[in-house]
């Protein structure tokens, strides 16, 4: 029977064939895999390991069974007639059966159409629309998977008016079940009125199952109308007129959807497949739901909207969406049934450690990348936002509190110095920085890593303005406006004075606690240009790729440099200030009176203690911002080497012996200088290359300006060679002030400057003269000798 029926349905499927061009056996394999049961056979030929060796030691087992080959070869080939009798039946057989079938398609269309659909679809018909009808969806379910299989193979073939009117059939099947399934899910889940209760039957669960199969668009249709009944109690509790619905209670909101999860896991949890996702999809139509009516509500309610209230609804909003992160994997958020909110993804955490823990005195200067150890990235929350969002355009609510906040806090800071009075001079721990910046950047720090919670779009960009804003207001109100005032720096002293001054007994202008104050500002400037530049970067990691080129702290930084230089400057004017004195005694001196050449002179004692009275509390003070410190002893000796050398010109007329002091005083300024670094220190340190350089330059100028002095100017082209030689300084200007200290005559100046100006080299061709040249600084080798000969010339004198 089974033979005949196979008989049959392949002679049915061939006029597909006929269409579709696929073989016969194929199709029938498709609609009926082949079964091991079928026509079982126990013919050693017919094995799939048959072996030829072993079959033939079956056939002739002995010798003397050899004896009966002949009749063993006459079965095998009376054998082999039948098979090849029997294939032959067969291959004719199908060879009518298609003939019958082009004649048919011939002769008559209907009959066409009614072949192929002869056993298939008079099948499925029965046995779909029995189960269906008796709503046996768990067999529908299988029976449609294996239907919408096989008419896959012929989707190519649609363009065949058969294959599309038999897919037709098929889909409009689909569509009578798909409502019908709906309408069950009305039945037990109303749009309006009361839940069923209880669980759910089996007919839904394999109702559920049916859909996987039907259209996309009848899963769809069902979750989304059951969310919305399961929904509709929420809407009705928390409705815009409630009290309930406000912020100050927003706690109950998620609290009643908590609940509404716990008892859909117990009602309904095994009904829906788990691949819908139903736990999840119901958490995300919440939490749009939430945002809307949340939104709507603070737009009519804004004025009562104050920035605790605001930062409390936002604080449980965002616990909220980290439950939601730990619980559900976020799959349904962007598969069209719904919709992933339009919410930038979270940006890299910054400040791991201190978001686990806030309680920080500062932000600490961070290491280079190869220097800091690596930190696992905080997984992404795909929910955040998806409520929070609708807080964003109140959060100018948060903005202007930050604001109003930093103004009282500077305006604290400012009352707080003024009755607190300067930092008292610690200079064991060197230059302290003011506490008040670590408080601001500590409060700054808060308010970022709160805001980029809150939101990472345009309220960051409007936090940054308000930090830009008070980080100028710092700069200028209590680091600027504490720096000490300058004042007249030699009222009251005389030359007299200030050459019978004894040791000890001057007092720089700046007090001790005004030098520590000084250097205490300029180091919290430092601290403050570091964390701003750190300050930048943090907040560009936090905001949107979009609003990056939107901050710029630079402005910031350039002014705590202004506010560092100032301070270095003050101290510059300070210990130049108090030189000044020194300075001009030396120009006030007969120093063509000078009969012998003695110790360093008064002036250079005074310079030096001044020197040594200021530079050491500097250092010390400037122990953690070494690079400060070097500009300050540059940017000094750049100020007093200039100056020593105007006041060297004033000293006219000089005899040979003045002409000698003066370089021995010179030579001891200029060991003072190149010693200046480590003045008074007892770790003696070698000074920075580039300061080296400018003393040793300028200095050598003035010891020059003393040998030429020295020369004598007979003969005259002789003088003004060497002098050119010495100082290769084309300015008549200096070789005048020379001849004014070697106390010549107008007439014989007038005869000098008129050779001067014949030998002066010729400038360079296509260049103009600038007035002078530049020195190049001699050698080590060449200073070493030079000092070696001037100190036997000092010892000579003496």
């Amino acid at each position: 029977v089974l033979a005949s029926f196979e008989l049959l349905l392949k002679a049915d499927l061939s006029i597909l064939c006929k269409f579709t061009e696929i073989k016969v056996d194929v199709l029938f394999i498709v609609f009926f895999p082949p079964s091991p049961q079928v026509f079982p056979s126990q013919d050693p030929l017919d094995r799939a390991d048959f072996n030829a060796v072993e079959y033939i030691n079956t056939l002739f087992p002995t010798e003397q069974s050899l004896a009966n080959i002949d009749e063993v070869v006459n079965k095998i080939r009376l054998k082999i007639r039948r098979l090849d009798d029997n294939i032959r039946t067969v291959v004719r057989g199908q060879t009518n059966v298609g003939q019958d079938g082009r004649q048919v398609c011939v002769t008559s269309g209907i009959a066409t159409q009614d072949f192929p659909q002869t056993c298939f679809v008079k099948s499925f018909n029965f046995l779909y629309r029995a189960m269906t009808r008796r709503r046996q969806y768990g067999e529908v379910a299988n029976l449609l998977q294996g239907v919408v299989n096989v008419l896959e193979h012929f989707n190519k073939y649609m363009g065949i008016p058969q294959i599309r009117q038999l897919s037709e059939r098929v889909k409009a099947a689909q569509n009578e079940l798909g409502q019908q399934i709906l309408a069950d899910f009305e039945e037990a889940f109303p749009s309006q009125g009361t839940k069923r209760p209880g669980g759910p039957s089996n007919v839904l669960r394999d109702a559920c199952l049916v859909a996987n199969v039907l259209d996309p668009r009848i899963k769809q249709e069902i979750i989304k109308k059951f969310i919305k009944q399961h929904l509709s109690e929420y809407l009705v509790l928390f409705q815009e007129n409630q009290d309930v619905a406000w912020l100050d209670k927003i706690d109950r909101r998620y609290a009643w959807i908590k609940r509404q999860l716990v008892d859909y896991e117990e009602k309904y949890g095994r009904m829906f497949p788990q691949e819908w996702c139903m736990t999840e999809r119901i958490a995300v139509e919440f939490c749009h739901v939430t945002r809307t009516e949340l939104s709507k509500i603070m737009r009519t309610r804004a004025k009562e909207i104050e920035v605790k209230l605001l930062l409390f609804a936002i604080q449980r909003t965002t616990n909220f969406e980290g439950l939601l992160a730990k619980r559900f994997s976020g799959c349904t958020l962007g598969d069209g049934t719904v919709k992933k909110p339009d919410v930038p993804p979270p940006s890299t955490n910054p400040f791991l450690e201190d978001e686990a823990g806030t309680e920080t005195d500062e932000i600490v200067i961070e290491k280079s990348d190869a220097e800091k150890p690596k930190k696992p990235k905080a997984p992404d929350n795909p929910f955040h936002g998806i409520v929070s969002k609708c807080f964003e355009p109140h959060l100018y609510v948060y903005i202007e509190s930050q604001d109003k906040n930093l103004s009282e806090l500077i305006d604290r800071f400012v009352a707080d110095f003024k009755a607190q009075g300067p930092p008292k001079p610690n200079v064991d721990e060197g230059g302290a920085v003011l506490p008040s910046c670590a408080d601001l950047f500590v409060y700054y720090k808060k308010c970022m890593v709160q805001c980029s919670q809150l939101s990472t779009g345009e309220p960051m960009i409007a936090l940054t303005t308000i930090f830009q804003k008070y980080l100028r207001e710092y700069a200028w109100k209590i680091l600027s406006g504490n720096l000490p005032k300058t004042t007249s720096s030699s009222s009251g002293l005389t030359i007299t004075s200030l050459l019978k001054e004894k040791e000890g007994s001057e007092v720089a202008k700046f007090t001790l606690e005004e030098l520590c104050l000084i250097c205490s500002i300029l180091s919290t400037a430092e601290y403050c240009l570091a964390t701003t530049q750190q300050l930048e970067e943090k907040l560009k990691e936090k905001v949107d790729a979009s609003l990056v080129e939107r901050i710029n702290l630079t402005g910031e930084t350039d002014t705590f440099s202004i506010v560092i230089s100032n301070s270095i400057q003050l101290l510059v004017q300070d210990l130049d200030a108090a030189c000044d004195p020194a300075l001009t005694a030396m120009s006030k001196m007969q120093w063509q009176n000078v009969e012998h050449v003695g110790d360093q002179s008064p002036y250079v004692t005074s310079v030096i203690l001044h020197i040594k009275q200021n530079v050491p509390i500097i250092r010390d003070n400037l122990a953690s911002t070494r690079k400060y410190f070097t500009q300050f002893c540059i940017k000094f000796a750049n100020s007093f080497i200039p100056k020593f050398i105007n006041h060297l010109f004033k000293c006219k007329p000089i005899s040979m012996v003045g002409a000698e002091q003066l370089l021995l005083d010179t030579h001891s300024l200029k060991m003072v200088l190149l010693d200046l670094p480590s003045i008074g220190s007892q770790v003696v340190r070698k000074a920075p290359a580039s300061y080296t350089r400018i003393v040793v330059k300028g200095m050598t100028r003035a010891e020059m300006i003393l040998k030429v002095v020295m020369a004598p100017h007979e003969p005259p082209v002789v003088f003004v060679d060497n002098y050119i030689k010495l100082l290769a300084d084309c300015s008549t200007d200096t070789f005048q002030k020379i001849l004014d200290m070697k106390g010549l005559k107008r007439s014989e100046q007038s005869s000098m400057l008129d050779l001067f100006r014949q030998r002066l080299p010729a400038p360079p061709s296509g260049a103009e003269s600038t007035g002078s040249l530049s020195l190049s600084a001699p050698t080590p080798e060449q200073e070493s000798s030079r000092i070696r000969k001037l100190e036997k010339l000092i010892k000579k004198r003496l």
